[in-house]
């Protein structure tokens, strides 16, 4: 693997039994991510987009086929090595914002540096740093209700950063917010990749958000199809 190449996808298939049903969800993936790059993957729902997002971030495994992150192969490294990369080398934005309703924007941000051990003298700083670098300074003490849903995908966002992963995986991260209010959170994701050099690789159904990235592949039935990008 080139050493700007910090995920790639060889042969990748991942199949799923269920009661004697075989479901194919992805079918010879290849892919290499470089640092810093921005990747949008654009299909339709059941393509098998999530479904890649999950195998490149290790909360998944393929059937078949590698997946290096950072020269690491995730089908033979070792549970504890896998939690290690989940909480410190990749950053999640799921659909559903996972916010905790009683906590404000800086305290649902600060307990995911908590559970991942960062020390306490520095807990604080890289949580406002990352609610800062999202817009969101002036609202940090807003609990969940007290913020738009843009707002609360920023929370999001800025919970994901706060651990200085060196890959963010967004699933659909504008997929329910309004165009003005997307289109906040694609300069966020510009941003992030110009100013901190943070590779993103986003799944959407959104034409702007695929003009922001660097880079569209297309997915249909579990693989990439050659598509224009």
């Amino acid at each position: 693997m080139s050493e700007s190449v910090i995920v790639s996808a060889t042969d990748v298939e991942r199949i799923f039994d269920s009661g004697g049903q075989r479901s194919i969800a992805l079918r010879g993936i290849n892919l290499d991510v470089k640092k810093g790059e921005f990747v949008a993957i654009m299909g339709r729902s059941g393509s098998g987009k999530t479904t890649l997002l999950n195998i490149l971030g290790g909360l998944d495994l393929p059937t078949s086929g590698r997946v290096l992150f950072d020269g690491m192969d995730l089908s033979q490294a070792r549970e504890k090595e896998l939690t290690n990369l989940r909480r410190h080398r990749v950053g999640y934005i799921f659909q559903m914002y996972g916010l905790l309703p009683i906590l404000s924007a800086y305290e649902n941000v600060e307990l995911s540096l908590r559970i991942n051990g960062t020390p306490r003298r520095e807990r604080r700083e890289l949580a406002i740093q990352a609610l800062e670098l999202t817009g969101l300074g002036s609202r940090i003490h807003h609990r969940p209700y007290e913020l738009s849903g843009g707002e609360q995908r920023r929370v999001a966002i800025a919970r994901s950063l706060a651990v200085r992963p060196p890959v963010l995986l967004a699933d659909e991260p504008t997929g329910d917010l309004d165009s003005g209010t997307g289109a906040g959170i694609i300069n966020v994701l510009k941003e992030i990749v110009l100013n901190q050099g943070i590779t993103i690789i986003s799944t959407t159904h959104e034409p702007a958000l695929a003009a922001a990235a660097d880079r569209v592949l297309h997915m249909a039935d579990g693989q990439f199809i050659d598509t224009p990008s």
